[in-house]
């Protein structure tokens, strides 16, 4: 279950950055409305999916539980769902890859339903800790029936029989787990509550209304939601349009950022505060962003953003802030390193937990091209000096946005960078190269 022979990428200093370009489709809402489509009565047409890896495993798996999951086109897919609670037993092993977020959310909705079914993925996945989403679904009524040490994958998973609504706060800030649990709570009759003292970002609940789930969100302390949604429904089919995905936004918006003289434009962004946090920062580093035309579309909030090259500065980012972009701090790191001063990013405690320890990974790649970088308890503090010297070789540990962000930043510095496996990119970002190298980027 593990990718392919390493795929070697080397990103060289070019000219500036030029075009008018469009990002996959966010692979967050990508997931949700293939996952929430099978969970209705009827046919949902969903275009602009992301047709990346981990959300096709996704895609899998939903056929696996017994729905209609067909590929109408580029973009273009078709979902006959089952109802909620209408999962069948599969009949192999539910594959996820590289995806934390398909894995933990399709547990959720397999949660509700009185089957059992194996979940495993990559090497990388299986390091990932699963028993923050069992904890929840037991109190449900579900129970692993096996699994690795640590409550990691690979696992069995029996569904409640009888799903309990429940009220549960979550232990950290993550939508993963808020969203597992009220895809287990659709089975069960009654309320089902998630509270969360730091808001995490919404998508499953604005595609809940948007399939005809009665939910409820609600204000809870400083910053923190309590969201409910009201059991056995029945789900109305309904199309979703999936808007660019800003985490995979992020990459060209830095590489424009810090490449001299560049100008893009980025069309069709979702704008969606809970996931805006890098643009936030990066304005108050002094970029030069600009947020052209904003409208709705699927649900959310989209616009274009032009973005053109400008000399950054060191900031302090909160980590209050992180929720909104978890996925985004190795590339803001790479924007850090080519700012003037010094940059903190406080509470990046759930970066040790993603594909990988992203912390470690995005240190060791600072220091392997030139940038002082230090790890203060769960603190990343960048120490930039306006240039970067490169030259290193970064391994980027099966996690596409290591990969990412070091090609970003091969495209500014003074020696070329080299990362050791491209490959594992197509998870996230199918088309990342040719898109690069269609605005400028020398990238071999």
């Amino acid at each position: 279950m593990d990718h392919a022979a390493s795929s070697p990428l080397t990103a060289r200093r070019a000219g500036a950055l030029k075009g008018r370009t469009r990002v996959p489709g966010d692979k967050s809402i990508s997931h949700r409305a293939l996952i929430l489509g099978a969970l209705t009565v009827g046919e949902t047409d969903v275009v602009g999916l992301l047709e990346g890896e981990d959300v096709i495993n996704t895609a899998n798996a939903m056929r696996a539980l017994g729905a209609k999951v067909e590929r109408m086109g580029e973009g273009a897919w078709r979902v006959h769902g089952v109802g909620v609670g209408g999962f069948s037993a599969p009949d192999g092993v539910l594959d996820f890859g590289n995806s934390g977020t398909g894995c933990r959310l399709v547990m959720g909705a397999v949660g509700g339903c009185p089957i059992s079914a194996s979940f495993d993925g990559d090497a990388s996945l299986r390091r990932r800790p699963m028993k923050r989403i069992l904890d929840p679904l037991e109190l449900i009524g579900a129970r692993a029936a096996s699994m690795s040490d640590g409550g990691r994958l690979p696992l069995t998973l029996t569904g409640a029989r009888d799903p309990i609504p429940i009220v549960y706060r979550t232990p950290v800030p993550s939508a993963q787990i808020k969203s597992a649990v009220l895809l287990a709570g659709l089975a069960a009759p009654g309320e089902t509550t998630v509270i969360e003292t730091e808001a995490s970002r919404d998508h499953t609940e604005r595609l809940l209304k948007h399939f005809s789930a009665e939910v409820r969100v609600e204000a809870e302390g400083a910053q923190g939601r309590k969201i409910t949604v009201r059991g056995e429904p029945e789900l109305a089919a309904a199309p979703v349009a999936v808007p660019a995905d800003p985490s995979s936004a992020a990459f060209p918006m830095v590489a424009a950022s810090i490449v001299p003289g560049s100008e893009l434009i980025l069309t069709d962004v979702m704008t969606n505060p809970l996931r805006t946090g890098l643009i936030v920062t990066l304005r108050e580093m002094g970029a030069d962003i600009e947020a052209l035309e904003p409208r709705s579309a699927g649900g959310e909030e989209v616009a274009d953003f032009r973005v053109r090259a400008s000399a950054l500065r060191g900031v302090e980012v909160p980590p209050a802030r992180a929720p909104s972009m978890i996925d985004e701090y190795p590339v803001l790191a790479v924007a850090a390193s080519f700012a003037q001063g010094v940059t903190v990013m406080r509470g990046l405690k759930e970066l040790r937990v993603k594909e990988s320890d992203r912390l470690s990974a995005v240190a060791d790649g600072l220091r392997a091209n030139g940038v002082e970088v230090e790890i203060q308890g769960d603190d990343l503090i960048v120490h930039g000096k306006g240039r970067v010297p490169g030259g290193g070789l970064v391994a980027t540990r099966m996690d596409h946005r290591i990969a990412m962000a070091f090609v970003v930043m091969g495209l500014a510095t003074e020696k070329p960078v080299r990362v050791d496996d491209a490959a594992i990119i197509a998870t996230s970002f199918p088309g990342f190269t040719p898109l690069l190298r269609s605005i400028g980027a020398e990238l071999s």
